[in-house]
């Protein structure tokens, strides 16, 4: 009988939001996979970590971590987004493969050189879109291939919240490099997903806002845009929406498909819960979303949402030299299209996406 391979030992970054809800459980959760290392300054977080993870180390300052670089497989950095780079970019020069939080980088420049450096070093680099795994998106992307909708018109899709008041933390810093501010944030997510529907986007206009007292960055944004396929994706983020839209909508020459709620993977998340348990990613009857036309509408089961395949394709393409599950040349891109996003907002004008 074949010796099973010794899992890939992997390094974490942070135990923040990211670290702590997202990466820590689905690597965990990951055959293949053993969270081996995480690394926070911060002593609540450590003690945590060491409750959450009793069998991986916990270090206080990554030297520490590239000091121990030959005991590692992958790196995954979920720290604050100025650091997203400079903490990639040490992995790479360790030799180590490497998943990074989106977004990538705080411009598209910097994020273009990352490439670059893990492309000379012969090093797998690749970016948690984990939203491309969601159910309503697998779904989405489904009715569109199946043929349900016709011919796609427009495609909403709202990331909004209702947080009037303004939380400490770098997300509400304007500071450079900090990449703050719903559009980074929230439209990282919202970008990439339409990207993947529908493909290069050819024109962007944004309206781009702070509405709450005080704040630092845009906590209000509404962008749309024209892909050279001819589909107009509208795409809302706010913190001050206090009565919520659909979740997505696609509309067609055939048929249209709403759906309200966001995906339940990320409440269980910061419940405790783990990818391997049993109904995991399953949406509720009455959460189905909606196909057809008015006066002729039908539920429809939203497909499973399965981050942890983000994982299992990563420790697939270590082992096996399949690609990773995010090209981050389609980071790259997203970040773009945002700081594209700002310039237009500041211009209030639609701005054409530059040729590549």
């Amino acid at each position: 009988m074949a010796n099973t391979p010794a899992p890939l030992r992997v390094g974490l970054l942070g135990y923040g939001l990211a670290g702590q809800v997202f990466h820590a459980p689905l690597i965990a959760a990951t055959p293949g996979l053993r969270l081996d290392a995480v690394v926070t300054g911060n002593p609540q977080r450590q003690e945590q970590a060491r409750k959450d993870h009793p069998d991986a180390r916990v270090l206080d300052d990554a030297d520490r971590l590239w000091e121990s670089a030959d005991s590692l497989d992958l790196v995954v950095v979920a720290t604050p987004n100025r650091t997203h780079v400079p903490m990639a970019r040490a992995a790479v020069t360790a030799g180590l493969a490497v998943v990074v939080d989106k977004p990538l980088a705080a411009t598209a420049a910097e994020g273009r050189g990352l490439i670059d450096e893990a492309d000379r070093r012969g090093v797998p680099l690749t970016v948690f879109q984990n939203r491309r795994w969601d159910g309503d998106f697998l779904t989405a992307r489904r009715l569109i291939a199946e043929g349900e909708l016709g011919r796609v018109l427009r495609f909403e899709s709202r990331f909004e919240r209702w947080r009037p008041a303004i939380k400490e933390g770098w997300r509400e810093s304007a500071a450079p490099g900090e990449a703050g501010g719903a559009l980074y944030d929230l439209g990282a997510h919202l970008v990439d997903q339409a990207v993947q529907l529908f493909g290069p986007v050819r024109s962007v206009y944004a309206e781009v806002d702070r509405r709450r007292p005080d704040a630092q960055v845009d906590d209000d944004a509404f962008v749309a845009l024209t892909h050279a396929g001819g589909v107009h994706s509208h795409l809302w983020m706010s913190a001050v929406t206090a009565q919520l839209g659909p979740r997505m909508r696609v509309l067609g020459d055939r048929a249209g498909w709403t759906s309200y709620g966001l995906d339940v993977q990320e409440e269980a998340l910061r419940a405790g819960g783990r990818p391997d348990a049993p109904g995991w990613g399953e949406v509720p009857a009455e959460r189905y979303g909606r196909l057809g036309v008015d006066g002729d509408l039908r539920p429809v089961p939203t497909d499973p949402g399965r981050y942890q395949d983000f994982y299992a394709q990563v420790a697939a393409a270590l082992r096996d030299g399949t690609p990773m599950p995010v090209d981050p040349r389609d980071a790259v891109a997203t970040v773009e299209l945002i700081e594209l996003a700002h310039r237009s907002a500041e211009r209030g004008e639609v701005l054409p996406v530059p040729a590549r």
